[in-house]
């Protein structure tokens, strides 16, 4: 029985039909006159710090002329236009829909489209995308219906220009806006440079050499796994760089002790940002500094940032335990819920990926496989991933020695110059150097040809492109979750219960939720800590809470919103580490997200119990890790199964 009457010749007419009508359409919906902007989104009833427009703001700013804002037929605002351009304006709008605010100044007068958004509806493209995700195992597919429902909504449910935004705005915004498109052309570049170097390597043998070499102690699955553990904890200043280094280099040996993708994937996921969350030498440790710095001074405190950001630590409770859950993991050779499957297929039938798994990236399929004939040796694989370490590393120190000399500084150390670091930078320069190494050394051995070379370059590069775009999606969706105020929803509303003794406990939870629905812990802790901080003060003064007890707060409260950032990132399907994670490993994404939840849950929970709640209870922070990490083995000891030949 034929689906369609017709035959695929005599349906030209139809398609051509169709793409008039398209073009109707499109033509219908553009915008008249070059007119571009899309009405500002608000959230119905919540405040929202409005602003005018670059050029608005350029033509009020000659003199200081009295300035009048109407909406709806009434008067919101009559005062000095310099008091307007320096503080702004808190916008509540009640009613839903779109609204014209009007701008009047000295007889001139401007106008602002303000589109009104019901909150719940704010929730919904992060939400779509990542159910589509995993009921249809379609990772660009969801992605692109979160984006497009997000459009949908920020059109006014324009059917067509909801799509045709999709295109001209926020995937151009992505990757050339003024904030960040830089430093993301940065992540893709290097991203393909390390697959090129990758690429290279295997083919001359390289990862071959490290898979043997390493194969004399890592002689089973458990030795394998402590060997991904280990270097992921080794490497341990900058999360992406831990994720493409140790996904890529010991991907080879876990496939050859028939551990599965899945596994692999979530040990370098569980080591790469929960590791650099932690560590004082690293390409976080500056954005973190500068956030509590920031807070500290809007609020006149007069205390050192690093050093409250290095006694936090121990309150951080979720990237702790998700460091030692892998370690238990590996040790006991048990695992349970999908995971337990995943691994139990990988033993048994040596298939380490499922029959229906679209790995991330896949370097045998583009034919980075050994030549034949060249001789595997440890040195070509291992020296190329240590110059691309050494280089990064050499990178920050200089990077921030030379913003350090601009800024007007004199003197200062090691952990000052990693603060100031540009991290983009110094990746870019490790991974272009790690290219030339790799193949330098494959020419000059003779191993490969130059056209050998650049075929293995370009191969690796092209097995890193599926990842590209699923990475340049995740990130549209992140600037859509912004657009729509999604974080500012869940922060106005849960805001409302939190009471001083157990603040730390909801910031975790908001955390946890703004991470996973927007799927960025940077996103996440630049929304959080300004408002946290600020709120523990006020909260502790209007409690009466001051010395220990308000350091305690203090210092907990900041832990907790890096706890829940690093956890709702480390689970999201639409956080970048997660899909790199995946990529890197050469593992399906879904699966990976399916395989890791379970783990990551685990630890979430147990981080909320002994981490936040006893310890809002009076417990002391460090008896509160020990209880949980017995909290976990005992989790893994009732629930774990062993694996056959783990």
């Amino acid at each position: 029985m034929k689906i369609f009457p017709w035959n695929i010749h005599s349906a030209y007419p139809a398609v051509l039909l169709g793409g008039i009508a398209i073009a109707v359409l499109t033509a219908a919906a553009a915008p008249v006159g070059g007119e571009n902007r899309q009405a500002i989104p608000v959230l119905r009833g919540i405040p929202y710090p409005f602003a005018p427009r670059e050029e608005i703001r350029e033509q009020l700013a000659g003199a200081d002329d009295s300035v009048t804002l109407v909406m709806d037929g009434i008067t919101i605002y009559s005062g000095s236009s310099a008091f307007l351009l320096k503080n702004g304006l808190e916008l509540k709008v009640e009613a839903a829909g779109e609204h014209i605010l009007r701008i009047l100044s000295g007889g001139r007068e401007f106008t602002e489209r303000i589109r009104s958004i019901h909150g719940f509806m704010v929730l919904l493209p992060p939400l779509v995308a990542i159910v589509f995700a995993l009921i249809f195992k379609q990772v660009l597919v969801a992605l692109l219906a979160g984006v497009w429902l997000g459009t949908l909504i920020l059109t006014g449910y324009h059917p067509v220009s909801s799509v045709l935004r999709i295109v001209d705005y926020y995937l151009i915004e992505t990757l050339a806006g003024k904030e960040e498109g830089t430093d993301r052309i940065s992540i893709i570049v290097f991203t393909l440079l390390l697959g090129g170097m990758v690429g290279i390597t295997s083919r001359m043998g390289g990862m071959q050499g490290i898979v043997n070499r390493i194969s004399r102690l890592a002689t089973n699955a458990r030795r394998g796994q402590f060997t991904v553990w280990l270097m992921g904890v080794i490497i341990f200043f900058d999360d992406y760089t831990n994720t493409l280094i140790v996904g890529n280099t010991t991907r080879p040996l876990t496939d050859k002790l028939k551990i599965s993708r899945e596994k692999l994937s979530y040990i370098v996921d569980s080591t790469a940002a929960p590791i650099t969350s932690l560590m004082v030498i690293t390409s976080w440790i500056g954005f973190q500094i500068s956030l509590i710095d920031q807070s500290f001074k809007s609020l006149g405190v007069d205390r050192n940032p690093l050093a409250t950001f290095v006694s936090s630590l121990p309150y951080s409770a979720y990237p702790i335990l998700a460091v030692l859950f892998v370690l238990f993991i590996v040790l006991s050779g048990r695992d349970y819920s999908y995971m337990l499957k995943a691994e139990r297929r990988a033993r048994i039938t040596g298939k380490v990926s499922g029959d229906d798994a679209a790995p991330m990236s896949n370097l045998d399929a583009n034919g980075t496989l050994p030549a034949p004939g060249t001789r595997p040796l440890f040195i070509n694989g291992i020296f190329p991933i240590a110059v691309v370490i050494c280089v990064t590393f050499l990178g920050l120190i200089l990077t921030g020695r030379e913003s350090l000399t601009a800024g007007g500084a004199d003197s200062f150390g090691l952990l000052d110059m990693i603060k100031e670091s540009n991290s983009f930078k110094a990746l870019l320069w490790g991974s272009f150097s790690g290219c030339l190494v790799a193949a330098l050394l494959a020419l000059s051995q003779g191993l490969l040809t130059l056209t050998a070379t650049m075929d293995a370059w370009v191969n690796g590069i092209k097995s890193m492109m599926s990842a590209i775009l699923i990475l340049i999606l995740a990130w549209c969706i992140g600037k859509i979750c912004t657009d729509l105020h999604t974080a500012d929803y869940l922060v106005y509303h849960l805001s409302e219960i939190i009471s001083p003794r157990f603040l730390p406990l909801m910031v975790f939870l908001l955390a946890m939720g703004i991470s996973f629905s927007t799927g960025t812990s940077w996103g996440t802790m630049s929304i959080l800590t300004p408002i946290v901080i600020p709120l523990v003060y006020g909260t502790s003064a209007a409690a009466g809470i001051t010395g220990s007890a308000l350091e305690t707060v203090l210092l907990s409260s900041i832990a907790a919103i890096l706890s829940g950032a690093v956890f709702g990132d480390h689970c999201s399907p639409i956080s970048d580490t997660t899909i790199m994670s995946s990529m890197a490993s050469g593992a399906d994404h879904i699966d990976h997200v399916k395989t890791q939840l379970p783990y990551a849950l685990t630890v979430g929970a147990v981080s909320l119990l002994c981490g936040y709640l006893l310890t809002a209870l009076g417990l002391p922070v460090f008896v509160s890790l020990i209880l949980a990490a017995l909290l976990l083995l005992a989790v893994i000891r009732i629930f774990g199964r062993m694996v056959p030949g783990g």
